[in-house]
């Protein structure tokens, strides 16, 4: 009987190198970002390699951002998505064991909160210090802003004269009577916009101010920002206070109809404009902080940073950005309130609030 060409060990090593060479090539096809949504699981990171990220911003331009940091630092993101209240409440809840390195959330009083709960660990980073103003992150070093919003006033010139609006005091005004229209009390950039002016004017004068403004509300307030645009376009609305990214999506939309609306709406930039971020820092419970910073870094940087905010139609950290929707809105000047005080005077804006009956 003929003898076989290749002996058995042979055959098996030539068999294990096939199985080598196909788990390689498949590996390579996986995309560097686990994506998951709420309610998945994330695998502890306890490797140099590998951050765990909890966002509660939902854009497919934030992943590849985070494929663009895995190719420069060779450091995987495994990122779970959700809405950031739950985001913060299932890191509370997971404590010690969470596999999350990085909370990613919007808005002031979020990431005082989650400060308060202490979530965050405090981190010394240069060029965090250097491309982050000072007014837009935590004074410890627990969060840093990633993106700004800006939330001016848009009007409809058919419904209400733009000139009679130069800052948020004169919202209160009797010719805005049936005219204006508000989020509702629940969204945190109503009471972000609250804490704002409480900051810069005192008790006395907010109270003053938010009740002839909500004597002007056309009820009832709305619950989107997007619906409420839409209405100042329709003419259901003279006047509103939104981000500014709401009106550039419609104005970037696909359907027509948004669009022709959208271009009815003018905004102005009430001086001084409220402005509010999209910011995040390292947990307590990470296991690799060292690539979580980097990350933080990354994103707050003036080239990834450009990037993380235009995917959202948010400003950078610093300066205007390319986004050619945003430019055409022209520039504003910031109030002096710092993020972190925005967050602290959020509790005492929301009593005020209730008791002018924003409802």
């Amino acid at each position: 009987m003929a003898k076989p060409l290749c002996s058995r060990p042979i055959q098996q090593a030539v068999t294990s190198l096939l199985v080598l060479t196909a788990s390689i090539t498949a590996a390579d096809s996986i995309p560097q970002v686990a994506a998951q949504e709420m309610g998945g699981e994330l695998a502890q990171s306890s490797k140099g390699s590998e951050i765990g990220v909890y966002s509660g911003r939902h854009y497919n331009t934030d992943k590849e951002l985070y494929a663009q940091f895995t190719r420069e630092t060779g450091i995987r993101v495994n990122l779970i998505e959700g809405k950031d209240d739950e985001m913060i409440e299932r890191l509370r809840r997971e404590g010690a064991n969470s596999p999350a390195d990085v909370l990613v959330t919007v808005d002031a009083a979020r990431l005082v909160r989650a400060q308060g709960l202490n979530l965050f660990r405090p981190i010394n980073s240069a060029a965090l210090r250097r491309d982050v103003p000072a007014n837009l992150r935590d004074p410890n070093g627990h969060w840093f802003a990633l993106t700004r919003r800006a939330r001016p006033v848009m009007v409809n010139p058919a419904q209400v004269n733009p000139n009679l609006i130069r800052t948020y005091g004169d919202l209160a005004r009797s010719e805005l009577r049936g005219k204006l229209c508000m989020r509702d009390r629940a969204s945190v950039y109503s009471q972000s916009l609250t804490a704002d002016v409480l900051q810069r004017a005192g008790k006395a004068t907010t109270e003053r101010w938010l009740k002839g403004m909500v004597a002007n509300v056309k009820q009832p307030f709305f619950t989107s920002d997007t619906t409420m645009v839409r209405a100042v376009g329709q003419g259901e609305c003279g006047a509103a206070v939104a981000n500014t990214y709401y009106l550039a999506r419609l104005l970037n939309s696909d359907n027509a109809t948004d669009k022709a609306n959208a271009r009815r709406v003018k905004v102005v930039w009430v001086d001084p404009t409220h402005v509010n971020i999209t910011g995040g820092g390292v947990t307590r419970s990470s296991r690799n902080p060292e690539g979580a910073r980097k990350l933080l870094e990354f994103l707050s940087s003036p080239t990834a940073g450009e990037g993380y905010a235009r995917a959202n139609n948010e400003y950078p950290v610093k300066g205007w950005g390319n986004n050619p929707t945003l430019r055409s809105f022209g520039t504003f000047r910031s109030t002096p309130v710092t993020i972190q005080q925005l967050g602290q005077r959020n509790r005492e804006a929301v009593q005020l609030m209730q008791q002018a009956n924003w409802k």
